[in-house]
């Protein structure tokens, strides 16, 4: 393991970062995405990285949702498994957010 993190060799970057630069209603919709994704289960790993924020399941790192913030929308990337392809989806209001959840929960339960 690196002396940094898990994944990485260089130095952990703060999840506020992202947060500080985003319109309001996008912030929102960020801290609200991090809160539910991290109540799925207690094997979540968050990883955020310069340009994205990445969500896996457990130290194996399989990776099922990527959000890339941006000022007015955020990018959300879902994957079920390794073998379907990613489902992207921009999302710039909080009904969106609430439209996406129940996938990420099924992503959650199905990679592998």
């Amino acid at each position: 393991m690196s002396k940094f993190g898990l994944y990485s060799d260089n130095p952990p970057i703060p999840f506020e970062s992202h947060v500080e630069k985003l319109e309001e209603q996008i912030k929102i919709s960020l801290l609200n995405l991090r809160t539910f994704v991290k109540s799925l289960g207690n094997n979540i790993i968050e990883e955020v990285r310069p340009h994205r924020i990445v969500y896996a399941k457990s130290l194996t790192f399989r990776t099922f949702l990527d959000i890339q913030p941006r000022n007015n929308c955020l990018i959300v990337s879902i994957r079920k498994s390794r073998n379907q392809p990613v489902i992207a989806h921009i999302v710039n209001t909080s009904q969106e957010v609430e439209d996406v959840k129940c996938q990420i929960a099924e992503a959650y339960k199905t990679i592998s």
